[in-house]
């Protein structure tokens, strides 16, 4: 792609970004709905403008880890503590259910193969931290207590699917599961996750340091961008595909990296505060990059509208993937309205669930009618989520207010 090109293709996203995300606030409806249309605008859903170049996909991947960031400076780190055994119980259910109700319907009901139910379960797993963690925020309940409580889940989500998605992928290329290819990907993200937070602390104390001794403006941004494009680099090193290496690679070196990393800075409010100052403005650049391009990766025309097996297939999957989350949110020891908040938070797939798809779909698993009927979930449960939680929540919220007191 020429650069001049690419150019104009970033100056549109962020400039419709900002248009419809202004246009769905004073609609009443939550910012990101805005930014997921203006991808599907701009995407092969309507216009077919823009399609997502590594490049646009690199700083997509700039925002949400940028967004986390954020997310991890602002975070309780007692109130996520408290909440980690509650976290991976829901996580652990709400994995577990959608995989088998979406195994047993594609196999049993649809008369799938083995293997395309395994791929159809495993995106049902998927939970979105980063459309989650916008809707939150754009409540103002990210600090609450379910909102720490899914938080935590959604990390535990995303580490079961790195792990998952290496053993089908195995699958789905030698009709076997080869213990040491798939195990090799799970030992360095595992790996990786246990070295985050001592890496985190070692780069928080330096960036501390020089920041009070340079004298020039912008150490801090110009850190973590280097970090940011140096874990891309990693993604590469994996010698994993390159699909499955970039996700593991992003979940373990960086989404889940600057958590610890955001927790250690708050050790110094000041500094903390100087911090969020100079990184905000890169961050509310980044960021409607990453949402507008989950909504560029719909491509919501080559879907056969007028087939009946994808209308009954999506359906069918659309209440197991709602009905799955919903329900292992159950599993934990809370009043029902935070059961079904907590529920309704872990319902967005977005990106995991596209990479899921993506997947099925270039190893030839996936038909085009079961990948229509997958985007078409996809997208379902990630345009109507901010939705109903809003809703919800306006409609619930004294609940948490008082519970909160």
């Amino acid at each position: 792609m020429e650069t001049h090109v690419l150019l104009l293709q970033i100056a549109l996203i962020l400039i419709s970004a900002r248009v419809f995300a202004e246009i769905a606030t004073r609609l009443n409806f939550p910012s990101i709905i805005g930014e997921l249309c203006a991808g599907i605008i701009l995407g092969p859903t309507v216009f077919g403008l823009i399609e997502p170049s590594d490049a646009i996909k690199l700083l997509a991947e700039i925002g949400i880890i940028l967004l986390l960031f954020e997310v991890g400076l602002e975070t309780d780190l007692e109130r996520l503590v408290r909440a980690g055994r509650r976290a991976t119980t829901v996580a652990i259910f709400s994995f577990v259910i959608p995989f088998i109700l979406g195994f047993g319907m594609c196999y049993y009901v649809f008369d799938l193969s083995v293997l395309v139910s395994l791929f159809v379960g495993g995106t049902l797993t998927a939970t979105s931290i980063g459309v989650t963690v916008r809707i939150l925020s754009d409540l103002g309940r990210q600090n609450s207590h379910e909102g720490q409580i899914v938080l935590g889940a959604a990390v535990v989500d995303d580490v079961l699917g790195v792990f998952l998605l290496a053993v089908l992928y195995e699958f789905s290329v030698s009709g076997s599961v080869s213990l040491y290819n798939a195990g090799k990907i799970i030992f360095l993200v595992s790996l990786f996750f246990i070295l985050a937070p001592i890496a985190a602390k070692l780069i928080s104390r330096l960036l501390k340091r020089y920041h009070h001794v340079s004298e020039i403006p912008g150490i801090i941004p110009i850190t973590l961008i280097s970090l940011v494009l140096s874990f891309a680099a990693l993604a590469h090193l994996m010698g994993a595909p390159e699909l499955l290496g970039g996700f593991a690679a992003g979940i373990a070196l960086s989404r889940r990296f600057f958590l610890p990393f955001g927790v250690v800075m708050k050790t110094d409010p000041d500094f903390t505060e100087k911090l969020l100052k100079e990184i905000r403005p890169i961050i509310q650049l980044f960021t409607p990059i990453f949402f507008v391009m989950v909504g560029l990766s719909l491509d919501l025309s080559a879907i056969d509208w007028s087939s009946g097996f994808i209308w009954m297939f999506s359906l069918s999957l659309a209440v197991i993937a709602i009905a799955g989350k919903l329900a292992g949110a159950f599993f934990v020891r809370e009043p029902t309205h935070s059961r079904i908040a907590i529920g309704m938070a872990m319902v967005p797939r977005g990106e995991i669930g596209l990479i899921f798809a993506e997947l099925g779909r270039v190893s030839g698993i996936f038909t085009n009618a079961v990948y229509a009927g997958m985007i078409i979930v996809i997208a379902y449960t990630t345009l109507f989520s901010p939705f109903w939680i809003k809703a919800y929540y306006r409609r619930f919220g004294h609940l948490f207010d008082k519970a909160e007191k």
